[in-house]
């Protein structure tokens, strides 16, 4: 089709039209929100480089979940930040561990939300590490009984799905056979299957305070600079279990996401990281762009992609203006 016969802004001079032909649909059913639970009563900590971002008690927690789910946010994603750690992270899996305590208390009070929780050991550790260290190595096979574990304890907490974010290889494989001999095995996986070793992590490891106290993750987080390996990743995940596949970040990785959604018919996650989400809302407060428009063509930017969901500190924001 070549002009004059083909004018492509025909369809483009009406709103109407516009909204007629339009391929790629954000839907608030499409986003997660992530929560930052820490002890106590009626906190609300601001994390400073994630603004309007906070650290909740559970009872603030519950009621900003409560919140999300009026605006038709189907579901949260729960992060613990604990008061003590130790070189096994045994707050992780502890049965009053802080995520276990806020899982309880959000199926408690909103039944129908959907709670998924992550699984890791970083924030846990006092090495700041996603496994057990030996000599300054992190022991994958060691460390995969306790990743199975605190997977469990979320789950027999109420948790509705468990999300591995350590990459541990054969962590998928380990949780799902804990959840199945433990009659959980209706308990999906939404496994961090493409997590790359990332510079936009920044802020979320100020927020949940897990930066490695020693070296880096390179050892098992994946290369930037690989697209080929995280086939590899995702298909293993599939074969060992997962329900859902989840690659992040989101925005320097939409190929990644593209890739995995034409070799995999398994739901595909995608995580609008820290990063990506600190440096709209710093563009924004200076007056340097539109942040609610910018925040709403990165969204639809990595649904177009192939994300069939997006955990996303814009959720609420992105959700009011959708039902809007």
């Amino acid at each position: 089709m070549l002009f004059p016969e083909y004018r492509p802004r025909r369809l483009r001079q009406s709103k109407a039209f516009r909204r007629m032909i339009r391929e790629t649909r954000l839907s608030v059913d499409d986003l997660i929100l992530p929560l930052f639970a820490v002890s106590g009563k009626n906190i609300k900590q601001e994390i400073p480089s994630m603004p309007g971002q906070y650290r909740f008690s559970v009872d603030n927690l519950v009621r900003t979940a409560q919140a999300a789910y009026e605006m038709g946010i189907p579901a949260v994603m729960v992060f613990g930040v604990p008061d003590t750690k130790d070189p096994l992270g045994t707050q992780a899996y502890a049965k009053n561990g802080i995520v276990q305590k806020a899982v309880r208390e959000l199926k408690n009070r909103i039944p129908d939300l959907a709670v998924i929780t992550d699984v890791c050991l970083c924030q846990y550790t006092d090495h700041g590490h996603c496994g057990i260290v030996e000599k300054g190595v992190i022991d994958n096979d060691a460390s995969l009984d306790l990743l199975a574990r605190t997977a469990l304890s979320h789950a027999q907490a109420g948790a509705d799905m468990v999300a591995p974010s350590d990459m541990m290889d054969g962590r998928v494989a380990e949780i799902r056979e804990a959840l199945d001999e433990n009659s959980l095995s209706h308990i999906p996986i939404m496994s961090y299957a493409v997590k790359y070793c990332s510079a936009y992590y920044g802020p979320f490891r100020e927020a949940a305070d897990s930066a490695p106290q020693f070296g880096d993750r390179r050892t098992y987080q994946m290369d930037p600079a690989n697209a080929l390996e995280a086939i590899r990743e995702a298909s293993m995940d599939a074969e060992e279990g997962a329900d859902i596949l989840m690659v992040k970040p989101a925005l320097p990785y939409l190929d990644i996401i593209c890739r995995v959604r034409e070799e995999s018919d398994l739901p595909v996650a995608a995580y609008n990281v820290s990063g990506e989400f600190a440096m709209i809302k710093a563009a924004a407060q200076m007056g340097w762009i539109d942040g609610q428009k910018v925040m709403m063509e990165t969204l639809t930017g990595i649904r177009r992609a192939g994300a069939d969901m997006i955990l996303t500190y814009f959720a609420m924001e992105a959700a009011e203006l959708l039902n809007s």
